[in-house]
């Protein structure tokens, strides 16, 4: 598909088809990548667990990553009940 390339404001954009952003799940936000020469759009979805290794390394430091339950399997099948 051919789009031109419109002045908006101090910036350029293109229009894209309700279609194509409905079959790509674009509603209001999207994320913006290059690759080469290429412009990648996808959706913006919020990064799960960003900000996780920061956490756990000041956890860390804290000496706050202990175990709060023991971490043990008891493997003695006499007690466990299979269904």
């Amino acid at each position: 598909m051919k789009a031109s390339v419109i002045a908006i404001g101090n910036s350029k954009g293109i229009r894209i088809p309700k279609i194509i952003l409905e079959q790509c799940h674009i509603k209001e936000m999207v994320r913006l990548e290059t690759r080469g020469k290429s412009i990648i759009i996808k959706p913006y979805q919020e990064e799960p667990r960003k900000g996780w290794e920061q956490v756990f390394k000041k956890m860390r430091e804290n000496k706050d990553d202990r175990l709060i339950i023991e971490d043990c399997l008891d493997f003695d099948l006499k007690e466990w009940e299979w269904k």
